[in-house]
């Protein structure tokens, strides 16, 4: 199946169809998704916040059938539950009937995290983890014969694929099949796009200005752990890495972190059913870094629209709606998994576009 992305006419380019989705477009229809968060305490003694979409899909319907599938999706750089793109996957889940959840990666849920460490692009051990605790949740809460579809968003997205990179056919016994959405597959050269015009004046200042703010917490936590006058002289991504995120997860700095956690170098180590969505016009991923169908194995499938910015994918009349990715995306999932029909309690309904 392809995703027949057509971006709107009053959209021109990949900046606007980036920016207006994150602030105006409509990103559900009815009730705006409501969470209810659980606290998970980390081997490590720190924690990790999961947001969970209520409310919960009843154990049973009617005629005694659980729910068939539990979705979870990891959240971008400085992003939560109430990303846009968060709020229409909940959407999504909700008209589907199926559990829906967002772990939030360590300080990123509105409180300061405990350990000494944050998060990182490459952090598969992180979702590792996650996902086992995921899948324990799900058998209890609804069966062993539901099902895990996990998705990850730009900087999720990379971890998400790096973690399926490292376990290969050990990834398929964990999820039945993950969606990963404008992932930036390889740091150096998305850390260097953003760096440039008005990627540097925008989106760059926006990340910096909000990892700053939390570097210095991190610095009250931890007064040596870092340079963090160093950090808020940063003027870029690359900088900011190299003083704060490589150092303190185990890199030699931004290089060594931007090379080891890309994603890119290791698509072929793919063996679980793989959804890569990317539009060409990305700002924060060149067109350039995208793989073609040859260097990927038959277990992915590539979604290369000419347009859609960065986890915008806007349709309809002004103001927009953001329901065509996550309808898409779903039906995918869908599709990939043979144990699921796409009929009968919890299959696709129509979201409202009026």
């Amino acid at each position: 199946m392809e995703f027949n992305y057509r971006c709107p006419r009053w959209l021109p380019d990949g900046h606007s169809q980036t920016i207006w989705p994150a602030l105006y477009a409509r990103a559900w229809s009815g009730e705006r998704p409501r969470y209810v968060r659980t606290r998970w305490e980390a081997p490590d003694g720190d924690f990790v916040d999961v947001d969970w979409l209520q409310p919960a899909p009843a154990r049973h319907d009617g005629q005694g059938r659980r729910p068939r599938a539990l979705l979870v999706l990891f959240h971008g750089l400085e992003g939560s539950s109430g990303s846009h793109y968060a709020l229409a996957m909940a959407h999504r889940a909700r008209s589907l009937g199926w559990a829906f959840a967002v772990p939030m990666f360590r300080g990123c849920s509105g409180e300061p995290n405990r350990a000494a460490r944050a998060y990182h692009s490459g952090d598969w051990q992180e979702v590792e983890w996650i996902l086992r605790r995921m899948q324990d949740w799900k058998d209890r809460q609804l069966g062993s014969d539901a099902t895990l579809f996990v998705a990850g968003v730009s900087l999720g997205g990379n971890a998400l694929l790096r973690w399926a990179q490292q376990q290969g056919e050990h990834a398929r016994g964990r999820a039945a099949a993950i969606a990963v959405i404008s992932a930036p597959l390889d740091l150096a050269a998305c850390g260097h796009a953003l760096h440039r015009g008005f990627n540097r004046l925008s989106y760059e200042r926006m990340f910096l200005a909000s990892m700053k703010h939390k570097a210095r917490l991190k610095a009250r936590q931890f007064p040596d752990l870092f340079d963090l006058q160093r950090v808020l002289r940063a003027r870029s991504l690359f900088d900011f890495d190299d003083a704060f995120t490589g150092p303190l997860h185990g890199f030699g700095g931004a290089d060594d972190y931007w090379r080891r956690a890309s994603s890119r170098p290791h698509l072929s180590a793919l063996r679980i059913p793989t959804l890569l969505l990317n539009a060409r016009n990305d700002p924060f991923v060149p067109d350039s870094v995208l793989p073609a169908r040859g260097e990927v194995p038959d277990c992915v499938t590539l979604w290369q629209p000419r347009c859609g910015g960065h986890v915008g994918f806007v349709e309809g009349r002004w103001p927009g709606q953001l329901f065509g990715m996550p309808r898409a995306v779903t039906d995918w999932m869908l599709a990939s998994c043979a144990t699921i029909g796409t009929k009968g309690p919890g299959g696709p309904q129509e979201e409202g576009d009026g």
